[in-house]
């Protein structure tokens, strides 16, 4: 069995019972400002919800999405130059991106999903900067209320090669 340095502070095995070629997908995204607010919410192929109220989800989210970067930071070996990039359960693989102005983009995979981070940043500069940053009808800091930003996004999604919509 072979292993791989992962974007959280270890290594990850996988051998002849890891999930590549099985089918893959996109379970959920959000996007976060510097402060915690969840500006934007997707949900495409999850299968089990919360229990709780989408806003205490948020708030669990950025505030484990604070500990680990905050964990890897200082417990790393390593320079830390790219930071907190995954992390992985036996579920689901949580994607991570952050930008210099500090908008934060999550987004929760299958665990065959190879690393997104080229993904997430597209999801930023394409998507992010044109229809919300350039447009003058969002208020930069508040809930995303554009329909194309949305609708663009979903399409960006879906398109990606490891979405399917039937992935258990």
């Amino acid at each position: 069995m072979a292993t791989r340095r992962t974007g959280l502070c270890g290594y990850q095995r996988y051998g002849r019972n890891s999930r590549v070629g099985a089918l893959m997908t996109v379970h959920n995204l959000y996007i976060f400002d510097r402060n915690g607010s969840c500006l934007h919410y997707g949900e495409w192929n999850r299968k089990k919800q919360a229990g709780i109220s989408k806003e205490e989800e948020f708030k669990l989210m950025y505030g484990m999405l604070f500990s680990i970067r905050s964990f890897c930071s200082k417990m790393s070996p390593l320079d830390m130059k790219d930071g907190f990039l995954t992390f992985q359960t036996s579920k689901y693989k949580l994607h991570y991106y952050e930008t210099a102005t500090g908008i934060k983009i999550i987004m929760n995979t299958d665990l065959g999903v190879p690393n997104a981070k080229d993904i997430l940043h597209q999801i930023y500069s394409t998507l992010y900067v044109e229809y919300i940053v350039k447009n003058p009808l969002c208020v930069l800091g508040e809930q995303l209320s554009s329909d194309l930003f949305s609708t663009r996004l979903d399409l960006y999604i879906r398109a990606l090669p490891f979405f399917s919509p039937r992935a258990a």
